[in-house]
């Protein structure tokens, strides 16, 4: 009996089952925020533990909530609610919502934008994909992170470099192909490369659409990914 017969669709108990992981994930995170406050890390191996636990649990989280968004797209039921937004409220959000995990992770995060710049983006999306990059690049950033935005001849330029050793040349030559193998700042797989261009590129104006580009020997030597909006 195939699930046409059965009236089963695989797909929409596939993404209600990652719907519900999802929030198992969030309650577990959000336990560890407090446990973590309430007994602070007292020594470098239980720092290491909360680290771990903290990045693994984030970096799962983040690739369902990939997962989420990509299968609404491609059942056209995404809906993109494009308002003005402060863009340093959307970079300090994600800089706060990994507070615990950089702070276990011994990184300083710096955010550079003038307070006053605005622009039009859709601030859930947009958020969902600095966050996936702030997770993945807390896991390759040796101690500093840096988030910068500006407004500049193409549009917004959303830039987020780290001070690890940059991205492999594959990403560089191909950073939207599957193929590729990895993720940000190496290792893993390239879904969120993917996801995070697929959002950008759902943000146009007068005919042109966001995009993303990799580059290393970034402000802190490591590599930069820049998301830039129209």
């Amino acid at each position: 009996m195939d699930e046409q017969e059965d009236g089963l669709d695989f797909s929409f108990v596939l993404a209600s089952s990652v719907h519900d992981m999802k929030n198992s994930l969030g309650m577990l995170l959000h336990t560890l925020e407090s446990m973590l406050a309430e007994n602070p890390p007292e020594n470098d191996a239980q720092r290491k533990t909360f680290s771990v636990l903290g990045y693994e649990a984030s970096r799962i989280n983040s690739e369902l909530v990939q997962l989420l968004t990509l299968y609404r797209m491609q059942h056209e039921s995404l809906r993109v609610q494009v308002d003005e937004h402060h863009v340093v409220d959307l970079l300090e959000d994600q800089v706060d919502r990994n507070d615990v995990l950089f702070q276990a992770r011994g990184l300083e995060v710096t955010v550079k934008c003038d307070p006053d710049l605005k622009w039009y983006f859709d601030s859930e999306l947009l958020g969902g994909v600095i966050n996936n990059i702030l997770v993945n690049c807390a896991r390759y950033s040796r101690s500093q992170l840096l988030l910068s935005a500006e407004a500049t001849e193409r549009g917004l330029d959303i830039r987020i470099a780290d001070d690890g050793q940059g991205y492999p040349q594959s990403m560089l030559d191909a950073p939207l192909e599957m193929n590729a193998g990895v993720s940000f700042s190496s290792g893993s797989t390239n879904l969120g490369l993917l996801f995070a261009s697929r959002i950008v590129q759902l943000h146009r104006a007068h005919g042109v659409r966001g995009s993303l580009k990799l580059a290393n020997d970034g402000p802190l030597g490591g590599g930069i990914l820049t998301l830039t909006l129209p």
